[in-house]
C-alpha cells in the first residue's frame, strides 16, 4: 500500500521507490512540479536564463524540482527556494554534495524539501546519480533541459521523463557549442523547443 503522503506522480511510475526519506516541506511533493536541470559546467547566459525559467515558473505555480549538482541545478533552487524547490539527491539525507552547497542544502532542507531514496549516512555512488534522475522525472509534469553535452547526465533524465510520458522541453543553443549538443538534438527528436 501506498501512504497518503506519497507523491502521486511518483507512485505511478514503474517500480517506484519503496521507501522515500524526506526532509522539510512535504507538502511540495503534491504540488504541481517542473524540472529544471543540466550542464554542471555551465555558461553565464545558461545561469541567467535559468534563472528567468525557474522564476517564471515558480510564480506560475509550479515547484521546480532539480537535482542539487554544481551550475544550472544549483541556479534553479536558488531561485526558487522562496516559492518552492524540491531537490532530489542521491547519497542519504544528510550527506552534502557537492561540499560547498553545504548552505544550500541546509535552506531547502528547511524552506523546501530534500528527497532520496537513500538512507541516512549513504554516500553516493556513481551509479546512484542516474537513479536519483529518475526520481526527478517521476515527481514532476515536465523538464525543462537548459545546457547539455552529447554525453550528459542531464539526458538521462530527459530519457526517464521521455519513458514516464513527461512532456521534455529545451533550450537550444549554438550549434558550434558543445554545451548546446544534446539539447539541439533534442529538439530535432521532438522536445518542445523554449
Amino acid at each position: 500500500t501506498i501512504e497518503p503522503d506519497y507523491p502521486a506522480l511518483l507512485a505511478r511510475i514503474e517500480a517506484p521507490p519503496p521507501m522515500l526519506y524526506v526532509k522539510g516541506r512535504r507538502d511540495l511533493l503534491n504540488a504541481p512540479a517542473i524540472a529544471i536541470v543540466g550542464s554542471r559546467q555551465c555558461s553565464a547566459a545558461g545561469v541567467q536564463l535559468t534563472r528567468r525559467f525557474a522564476n517564471e515558473l515558480a510564480e506560475a505555480g509550479f515547484v521546480i524540482v532539480s537535482g542539487l549538482a554544481r551550475g544550472i541545478d544549483r541556479a534553479a533552487h536558488e531561485t526558487a527556494l522562496a516559492r518552492g524547490t524540491t531537490a532530489v539527491v542521491a547519497g542519504g539525507i544528510d550527506w552534502i554534495y557537492p561540499p560547498e552547497h553545504r548552505e544550500l542544502q541546509e535552506r531547502i532542507g528547511r524552506d523546501g524539501c530534500l528527497v532520496t531514496e537513500r538512507p541516512p549516512g549513504f554516500q553516493p555512488r556513481d551509479k546512484d546519480f542516474p537513479r536519483r534522475n529518475r526520481i526527478i522525472a517521476g515527481l514532476v509534469h515536465g523538464v525543462v533541459i537548459i545546457e547539455a553535452a552529447t554525453r550528459s547526465g542531464t539526458l538521462v533524465t530527459t530519457r526517464y521523463a521521455n519513458d514516464l510520458g513527461r512532456e521534455v522541453f529545451a533550450l537550444p543553443g549554438h550549434p558550434l557549442d558543445p554545451s548546446a549538443e544534446g539539447t539541439n538534438r533534442l529538439i530535432t527528436q521532438g522536445a518542445t523547443l523554449v
